[in-house]
């Protein structure tokens, strides 16, 4: 499964070097992380991108770890920054740092889990399967990042 991450920031250029560094340090995912300039931008997108980080995990793979790498990461940033996982199929996982920076540790182990499960294509962790929302049992849950989310992440195939 190929996941690319892409990073809007003030200085996103600055920060997806950061984030390269960060993931390059997890051991689970160093061998996995990959630079790469995309052939052409994702439709919708207005102007050329520059570089993204992209990894390449084996089915099962180490999502869970490239889930807390990146909440962790965020809760460590100043300033506001997004990080969009996107995936082969168009599905896309959005996560703020205006969301992440006041969770616990309970948290942000929660979140890392919902991103983790999201990359998977897992619609339905088991946390979720015991209360379902109205919004997740349609099997559909977006964050973009804004003011009114409540920090919640999942996939969404029309974002981009």
């Amino acid at each position: 499964m190929r996941v690319t991450l892409a990073v809007d920031a003030e200085d996103a250029a600055g920060a997806l070097d950061d984030l390269y560094a960060w993931l390059r340090q997890d051991p689970d995912l160093r061998a996995f992380v990959r630079r790469e300039v995309p052939a052409t931008p994702p439709s919708g997108a207005m102007g050329a991108l520059g570089e993204l980080v992209s990894l390449l995990l084996a089915p099962g793979g180490p999502t869970a770890a490239l889930g807390a790498a990146v909440v962790v990461w965020l809760q460590g940033r100043r300033g506001t920054q997004t990080v969009t996982l996107s995936l082969p199929d168009g599905t896309q996982v959005v996560v703020s740092s205006e969301k992440v920076r006041g969770l616990t540790a309970e948290g942000a182990s929660e979140l890392a889990e919902q991103v983790a499960a999201a990359l998977r294509q897992d619609r339905h962790p088991p946390a979720e399967r015991e209360t379902p929302r109205p919004q997740e049992a349609q099997g559909v849950q977006e964050t973009r990042g804004t003011a009114g989310d409540d920090g919640r992440v999942g996939p969404s195939r029309d974002a981009g």
